[in-house]
């Protein structure tokens, strides 16, 4: 996730960043304004000299659709956004209980040999979990010190909750903790799969693909009417003008796209990685 200065207007302006949607867009906005050039061309040597009425009047369509786009584009946004903040929300959650449960922990726990395991493994499954999302190989160095028995061809997050709930029934059983306060930390174990549940559903569950596919449809035969129309009054420059437009109503689709699946290595997506080394360093510290 990119770090920036919100106040920092003129950075914005001047400064092209990789996640900037000028480069992946460069191509077809090339070819974009060659076809406007075409069109163009056409219009102010030869069709100008003749009564076009038909294709000057495609401006009221495009005054009409206008709007229809943007309402569009706006709901499809605001869509993504929805979740990318429900996706750090969830993080959030994530960090709030891995405090609660090691506080918990460090009050109900005397032997350090017990905290020693809570301490290794609270973190980890923040880790596994950004790992899991992300769809990369998890270590094996990560289970190394916990000396687990990890099967890496089944569900990571799961089994890791899974040996944090036998080591807390196991201390109820050694008489470490009571009945109720094993009640208290099983409202906390739970909650972690309640977080990995919620962030696969949001990786898992894309925009439906007809709707996504029908607002690039519309972008691409919107863009590519406007030189008819505008032409004759713009002559030359329907080309930057058409280029531009395309380049806003592109971008965000484009940023919508990448938002909407806020577990990644992309520029605006969530710092899971950096949040895991967070709760690491705070859970070490409590416990």
């Amino acid at each position: 996730m990119v770090s920036y200065n919100t106040k920092d207007w003129f950075t914005f302006i001047f400064r092209v960043h990789k996640a900037d949607t000028v480069r992946p867009l460069l191509p077809i906005m090339l070819a974009i304004g060659a076809y406007s050039a075409m069109i163009g061309y056409l219009e102010v040597q030869y069709w100008q000299l003749t009564d076009k009425s038909y294709i000057k009047n495609i401006t009221l369509m495009h005054g009409m659709l206008g709007f229809v786009i943007s309402l569009l584009l706006v709901f499809r946004t605001n869509t993504a956004y929805d979740r990318w903040w429900e996706g750090r929300k969830t993080w959030g959650s994530l960090v709030n209980n891995s405090r609660n449960l090691s506080i918990k922990l460090n009050a109900f726990l005397t032997d350090e040999n017990d905290k020693a395991f809570f301490r290794k493994a609270i973190p980890q499954y923040a880790s596994v979990l950004d790992k899991h999302l992300k769809n990369e190989e998890t270590g094996l160095q990560l289970f190394d010190d916990l000396d687990l028995e990890i099967n890496h061809h089944e569900h990571l997050p799961n089994q890791l909750a899974k040996k944090m709930f036998e080591q807390a029934n196991d201390l109820y059983k050694r008489g470490k903790i009571s009945g109720d306060q094993l009640i208290i930390l099983n409202a906390e174990l739970v909650s972690f799969t309640d977080i990995c549940g919620a962030c696969e559903r949001i990786k898992n569950t894309p925009i439906p693909y007809s709707y996504s596919a029908f607002i690039k449809k519309f972008i691409f035969f919107y863009v590519m009417t406007l030189p008819f129309g505008y032409a004759f009054s713009l002559g030359y420059f329907v080309i930057p003008v058409v280029v531009f437009i395309f380049y806003v109503l592109s971008s965000l689709e484009l940023i919508a796209e990448e938002i909407e699946d806020p577990f990644g290595n992309d520029a605006n997506d969530l710092p899971t990685q950096k949040i895991a080394e967070n709760i690491k360093k705070q859970v070490e510290e409590m416990l």
